[in-house]
């Protein structure tokens, strides 16, 4: 999407696995793909369900 400005997310691992690009700063869309592939697709969520996602994933694996 034009003027989204990508970011990796602060869960991601540094060992090069499981990495996400998040951009959050489009009005009422959060989009997510995958580092690796930027290519290969981009999920979106609306605002409230992207918070639900991230409040759940904190949840199930608290950084200690």
């Amino acid at each position: 999407m034009t003027g989204a400005n990508w970011r990796t997310s602060t869960r991601s691992g540094s060992n090069g696995g499981s990495c996400v690009e998040v951009a959050d700063n489009l009005p009422g869309v959060v989009l997510v793909r995958d580092t690796k592939d930027r290519d290969g697709g981009t999920l979106s969520f609306g605002p409230t369900r992207w918070q639900a996602f991230v409040t759940l994933a904190k949840t199930i694996n608290p950084v200690g």
